[in-house]
């Protein structure tokens, strides 16, 4: 088991950790009548110890559907609101609170709203990769599974707004025919593919696919010869009898696509510059270690005053109605 220096610095301040975390967080899931739920893109430790890994509406309905007392969700910070929106009486742990997210960083509360009331009449649907005040502002909450599926079932006399992320919105629009008002938001990760090494990739491995989330910039999306979200991504790869793919999107789902299907080769599309900038450095921050103090204190707990909670709730549940 790898534990960085800087995890075993943390780990003295708040105890001993047990010899053998897999067993101890496994005891506490017990004790707490608790459940893990796991992005795609944690680590591969964590995604070995969940209970359930998915992709933002997949983890959306398995938060909705539990019977945990506790849910400890190995992600960023929108996911465990997510969670805590759909369950209010439960437990929400977040091992580290500073788990955010890009692209909900770039739309503030504040300026959204004055957005929003430049554009009356407008309906609001927000990429679930948002704060619960944005999707309190919203009328229709999407993933990157359903967005082009919720769009098509809006009259199309119906102007609408969609945020934050603008390649996701750009993707839309072109699968929909549809003129969105978008927000121009972005995830640093999707946001920094190369599509020059992508290229040279893919005369390097003329016999490889490349894979691409919507999230990414419409110069890598038109190399893809399949789009979609994390998890079609991996049921594509699956599926199709290709033996070699180049994936882009968050390299933390190369390790299912690897378990789900090792005899094929999978190559993470590489950044514009020599860094690990293909890595989300807020979804790398949850580690098993963190996991295991999350569990044993209960602490970082996810709070959201119960007005912002009910308004977040609703679009929330028009999205599980309107993805069925």
């Amino acid at each position: 088991m790898f534990t960085t220096a800087l995890a075993q610095r943390e780990n003295t301040q708040l105890g001993e950790l047990p010899l053998d975390l897999f067993a101890a967080i496994q005891s506490l899931k017990k004790e707490l009548n608790a459940v893990i739920l796991a992005h795609y893109y944690q680590e591969p430790d964590i995604q070995d110890i969940a209970d359930f890994i998915g992709d933002s509406l997949q983890l959306a309905r398995a938060a909705e559907k539990t019977n945990a007392d506790v849910i400890v969700f190995a992600g960023v910070h929108f996911m465990a609101e997510t969670a805590k929106i759909l369950n209010p009486d439960k437990l929400v742990l977040l091992p580290d609170l500073n788990a955010g997210c890009s692209l909900a960083d770039s739309c503030p509360a504040d300026e959204f709203a004055a957005f929003k009331a430049a554009h009356p009449n407008h309906l609001v649907v927000s990429y679930i990769n948002c704060s619960a005040d944005i999707k309190a502002m919203s009328d229709i909450i999407c993933t990157s599974s359903n967005a082009v599926k919720i769009v098509e079932q809006i009259p199309k006399e119906q102007p609408i707004i969609f945020a934050p992320d603008r390649n996701l919105g750009r993707y839309v629009m072109e699968q929909t025919g549809r003129d969105l008002v978008l927000w121009q938001g972005s995830c640093v990760v999707h946001e920094t593919f190369s599509e020059k090494k992508i290229v040279q990739l893919k005369i390097a491995h003329p016999e490889a696919e490349a894979i691409a989330h919507p999230e990414c910039e419409s110069s890598v999306l038109r190399h893809a010869s399949f789009i979609g979200s994390t998890a079609a991504l991996l049921k594509y790869c699956q599926s199709s009898p290709t033996k070699e793919f180049i994936v882009a999107t968050e390299p933390g789902i190369i390790h299912q696509m690897q378990k789900l299907a090792p005899e094929k080769h999978f190559i993470p599309a590489p950044p514009m510059n020599n860094c690990a900038c293909n890595e989300c450095p807020f979804m790398r921050l949850n580690t098993l270690e963190k996991l295991y103090w999350a569990m044993k204190n209960r602490t970082p707990e996810i709070t959201m005053s119960e007005d912002i909670r009910l308004a977040a709730l609703r679009p929330m549940q028009r999205m599980l109605e309107m993805s069925v």
